[in-house]
C-alpha cells in the first residue's frame, strides 16, 4: 500500500518478510548530513559506541512491528554492550489508518516525553518495546488513548511527572514537527520514496537483510 503525502511516495509496507526476517532494498538517494540527522532524534546508546544508526519507524506500521519482533532484541543487546548507538526518528504518516486518527503522533509524543523526562535509558527502551508489542491494528477499530500510553510509561518505569506528560499529550506538537523533519530526511536518503522501517548508517540507506546489523558491527 502506498500513500502520496506532500508529493512524497509513502510506502507503508515496503519490506518483504522471509523466514521471519524483514528485508528491504536500498533504492538510492543522497547522503544525509550528520547535523540534519541528530537534530530531532531520540537517542539510546553510548556516545562512544563504534557504530551509530538512524532508525525510522511509525508506531502503527505493521512492518515496523515485525522488524522489532525479529530484530529488536539484537539491536538492544548491541546497545547495552556499548557496540551500537541508535537514533530514533518517529514518523506519523499512518495517523489516518488509526482508529483515533492521530495514534502515530500521540505514541511518538509519549516517546518524546520519556526522552525529555530525564528517565534512564532502559525506560526509553522498554516504552518503545511495549508500544510495538502492544501495537494496535492498522485500520483497526481501536487504538490506545493517552491514558493507556501513560500506563505503558508507568510499566516501563517512568516517573509520575513523565506519565503526566504522556497522559496530557504535552509533546504532540513537537512530535508532529519531528515527524515532518524525519519524513524530509528519509525522503532525501531514499530518493523520495519513504518507507518504514528504514535504517541509515553514515547518512546512507542500509539494505535490510538477515545479516545487516551483524555486518555493520564487524
Amino acid at each position: 500500500m502506498t500513500y502520496i503525502l506532500f508529493g512524497v511516495a509513502i510506502v507503508v509496507i515496503a519490506a518483504v518478510v522471509i523466514g521471519g526476517i524483514v528485508w528491504s532494498k536500498d533504492d538510492g538517494g543522497e547522503k544525509v548530513d550528520e547535523s540534519q540527522l541528530k537534530t530531532t532524534a531520540l537517542v539510546i546508546g553510548d556516545e562512544k559506541a563504534p557504530v551509530t544508526i538512524d532508525l525510522f519507524e511509525d508506531f502503527l506500521c505493521p512492518a515496523c512491528g515485525q522488524f522489532e519482533a525479529t530484530q529488536g532484541k539484537q539491536i538492544l543487546d548491541a546497545v547495552n554492550a556499548k557496540k551500537l548507538r541508535v537514533r530514533y526518528h518517529m514518523l506519523n504518516f499512518l495517523n489516518k489508518s488509526s482508529a483515533s486518527g492521530d495514534y502515530s503522533t500521540r505514541a511518538a509524543a509519549g516517546f518524546q516525553c520519556i526522552a525529555d523526562g530525564g528517565e534512564k535509558q532502559d525506560v526509553l527502551e522498554k516504552f518503545h518495546t511495549l508500544l510495538f508489542s502492544n501495537q494496535p491494528q492498522e485500520m483497526g477499530s481501536s487504538d490506545h488513548d493517552n491514558k493507556a500510553l501513560a500506563k505503558f510509561a508507568a510499566d516501563a518505569g517512568a516517573s509520575s511527572n513523565t506519565q503526566a506528560c504522556v497522559s496530557s499529550g504535552a509533546r504532540v506538537k513537537q512530535a508532529e514537527a519531528n515527524a515532518k523533519d524525519a519524513q524530509n530526511t528519509l525522503a532525501k536518503a531514499s530518493g523520495g520514496q519513504v518507507s518504514t522501517p528504514s535504517v541509515l548508517h553514515d547518512g546512507k540507506l542500509v539494505t535490510l537483510n538477515e545479516t545487516w546489523l551483524t555486518d555493520l558491527l564487524k
